[in-house]
C-alpha cells in the first residue's frame, strides 16, 4: 500500500530557530494518527506545512503523490482542516457560512444543503442554524468548524485541538466520529495535548520534541519500549529535561508554601 501522506527530510527555520530537524513519516490510508509533543516541539508548523499554509520549508511533503509545493491547491482539494482557534465569519449563520465553504469545495448545491443540515442537527445546532454566529459559545463555533472541515468528505482530516470548547456529549461524538471514519478508509492525523483521548482514537502515536520524531508506534508499543507506562507518563519522560514534580514544588515556593 502506498502512503497517503508522506514527509521526506523536513526542515523549517523561523530566522536562525530550527523548529523541523529532519521530520521522515509515512501515513497510510486509513490510520489515526496520534501527533503529539509539548509546546514548541514543531506540531503546528508541521499541521501548516501540511495544510499548504507554509511553503517555505526543505525537504518533500506529498499528499496522495502530489507535491503540495508544486501543485498546492490539488493536494489541498484531499484535505480538510479543524484548526484549534474557530475564527469564522461572525455576521453570518452557519447555513451562509457553510453554503460558502460548500462553494470553494465546489460541491454540488443539493448535496451540500442536505450534509450541512444533517450535520449541524446531529451536533444540536439545528435550532442555531439561522442564527448569526456572533453570539454563539466556543463550543457551537466549534462544531460549525468541524462541520466546514468534514462536510467535503476528504480522504485526509486533520484536526488540531478539535475537542476545544466541547460539552461532553460532543466529545464522545467526535471521538466516536473518528473511529468510524477511520473504518471507512479516511486518514486522521490528530493534534492534541489530551493524552487520554489520544491514547484512545489513536493506533500510531507520533511523538515529537525539538523538532524531531523521538517516538513512533502503537499505544502497545510505546509502553513496552517504555516499561508499560501511561502515554502521559511516556510524553514526561521522553521530554520533559527537568522533573515535573519539581517544577511544581517551585511553583508551590512561589507562594511561601513547601
Amino acid at each position: 500500500m502506498n502512503p497517503i501522506i508522506s514527509l521526506k527530510n523536513l526542515y523549517k527555520s523561523y530566522g536562525d530557530k530550527q523548529v523541523l530537524k529532519g521530520i521522515n513519516l509515512s501515513i497510510y490510508p486509513g490510520q489515526v494518527i496520534g501527533y503529539i509533543g509539548p509546546n514548541g516541539a514543531g506540531k503546528s508548523t508541521t499541521v501548516k506545512i501540511l495544510c499548504g499554509l507554509i511553503s517555505d520549508y526543505e525537504g518533500e511533503v506529498l499528499i496522495e503523490n502530489i507535491d503540495i509545493k508544486q501543485d498546492p491547491v490539488a493536494a489541498k482539494t484531499r484535505i480538510g482542516y479543524v484548526p484549534e482557534l474557530a475564527e469564522l465569519y461572525d455576521v453570518l449563520t452557519p447555513v451562509e457560512f457553510l453554503s460558502f465553504m460548500a462553494q470553494l469545495y465546489h460541491m454540488p448545491e443539493e448535496l451540500a444543503q442536505d450534509r450541512i443540515r444533517k450535520m449541524l442537527t446531529a451536533f444540536g445546532l439545528e435550532a442555531a442554524m439561522h442564527q448569526r454566529m456572533d453570539t454563539f459559545s466556543k463550543g457551537m463555533r466549534q462544531k460549525v468548524l468541524i462541520t466546514s472541515g468534514l462536510m467535503h468528505d476528504p480522504d485526509i482530516i486533520i484536526l488540531d485541538e478539535p475537542l476545544s470548547g466541547l460539552d461532553a456529549n460532543s466529545v464522545i461524538i467526535v471521538k466516536e466520529l473518528i473511529g468510524k471514519l477511520a473504518k471507512e478508509g479516511k486518514t486522521i492525523f490528530y493534534c492534541s495535548h489530551m493524552m487520554d483521548v489520544v491514547e484512545k482514537v489513536s493506533d500510531r502515536i507520533v511523538l515529537i520534541n525539538e523538532g524531531t520524531v523521538v517516538a513512533d508506534g502503537s499505544f502497545e508499543e510505546l509502553k513496552q519500549q517504555q516499561g508499560n507506562q501511561s502515554l502521559e507518563s511516556i510524553f514526561a519522560h521522553l521530554t520533559a529535561k527537568e522533573s515535573l514534580s519539581g517544577a511544581a514544588d517551585q511553583l508551590l515556593h512561589a507562594f511561601g508554601k513547601q
